[in-house]
């Protein structure tokens, strides 16, 4: 029997591809199917049913635990954000005493400063706002010699580049961890039942922003 995907023979796409992450959540259902799996474990003995009724407890305190798990892990890329923004507001007080700096990145800099705290819902919009930010000040830091030699503009250059890598671990752990939610909730009998009676639905991973697509396709030599 042939493989399913063959890599040798199968159809190519030369062009590639480019591949988005659905923003969408989907909900746990269970059918008449599983009412009926349930009801017969009851009959004629009690003991099946009385396990599988430990067996959902168990499930449901560990998807319980998982999501305090995700939260925690969210919890540490919010951290590593809000760092990123103060690095940025010190880089910028330190560059617009020295050039003009672009009016977009003083205007991200300043929605920044007002408060704008990384949540749930506005996790990936605030890396985005940053990612760009940053994008326009590293051009404004190559095309000024004059700035390489600022030492504490330097450092905080530094900083931003190690958080930036704190941040791409801190958002693998996250996402595999959102893959093993996504998968678990899902597994029948008994953590897809419970999933369901609790009404569970998947979770969105962290994505890519806009700005480092771009980035990412741009030449660089």
């Amino acid at each position: 029997m042939a493989n399913e995907l063959d890599e040798m023979t199968g159809p190519v796409n030369r062009n590639g591809r480019d591949v988005n992450v659905i923003e969408k959540q989907i909900p746990v259902k269970i059918g008449v199917g599983s009412v009926i799996f349930e009801f017969f474990l009851w009959f004629p003995f009690i003991l099946p049913g009385l396990i599988f009724l430990f067996m959902k407890i168990s499930a449901r305190n560990y998807l319980r635990a998982l999501q305090q798990k995700i939260q925690h892990n969210a919890s540490q890329i919010d951290n590593y954000l809000e760092q990123r923004v103060q690095v940025l507001q010190n880089v910028v007080g330190i560059i617009e005493r020295a050039i003009e700096l672009d009016k977009d990145v003083m205007k991200t800099v300043a929605e920044l400063r007002g408060g704008v705290t990384p949540n749930e819902q506005n996790r990936n919009e605030v890396a985005g706002a940053l990612d760009s930010a940053m994008g326009s000040i590293r051009v404004a830091f190559e095309a000024y010699p004059d700035l390489k030699a600022h030492k504490a503009l330097a450092e905080a250059m530094q900083q931003n580049s190690y958080l930036q890598r704190e941040i791409t671990a801190a958002r693998e752990v996250y996402n595999d961890t959102v893959l093993k939610w996504n998968q678990d909730i899902f597994t029948w009998p008994t953590k897809m039942i419970v999933a369901a009676r609790a009404g569970y639905t998947t979770r969105i991973p962290f994505t890519a922003s806009r700005e480092v697509k771009e980035q990412a396709r741009a030449k660089f030599f």
